[in-house]
């Protein structure tokens, strides 16, 4: 099987929907299992990392569907993201485990996830199985979910709060 090149750059790893697409389609027919998760990934901690790397272990490609600012802020809060979408893309672009990042507008990645049709969908497990949004379209093409044990105390709310009240150690 001869490798597709690596992207250059994290830049390079950052595409839309329809680009991610046109990228998966060789890696396919190579026989690549494509994994996908998401989230908001707004102040990248180790817990971020873990479910990354647990994910990019479940195959041999890794897309992660990013919120947009706008879907962050309806999810979230008007305070938030503290992290603008370019920044946390490029930022989960640059680690060795994702493979491509693509921002989605919705609030959940349904759409992005019957687009790009992963064979394998991971997310944390605070996650309940009927609740992970795009599992019947995943199941339905013979495809699973994982869910992967979050790391105890890391969360981006978690930190923020430690943050807001002066806590020196996170």
């Amino acid at each position: 099987m001869n490798p597709i090149p690596e992207p250059e750059s994290a830049a390079e790893r950052i595409c839309s929907a329809a680009e991610a697409v046109r990228r998966l389609t060789s890696r396919r027919a190579q026989g690549a299992r494509i994994v996908f998760t998401n989230g908001c990934f707004d102040l990248l901690h180790r817990g971020h990392v873990a479910l990354l790397e647990a994910a990019a272990a479940e195959g041999e490609v890794l897309i992660v569907g990013l919120n947009s600012d706008a879907s962050v802020r309806r999810l979230k809060g008007a305070r938030r993201p503290l992290v603008p979408q370019a920044e946390r893309a490029l930022l989960l672009a640059a680690l060795r485990a994702v493979d491509l990042v693509v921002i989605f507008e919705e609030d959940t990645p349904g759409e992005l996830i019957a687009a790009l049709a992963p064979d394998v969908l991971v997310k944390g497990a605070d996650y309940e199985l009927d609740a992970i949004v795009g599992r019947k379209t995943v199941e339905a093409r013979g495809g699973r979910i994982v869910r992967v044990p979050l790391a105890p105390g890391y969360s981006t709310s978690n930190l923020i709060a430690r943050l807001t009240h002066g806590e020196r150690q996170l």
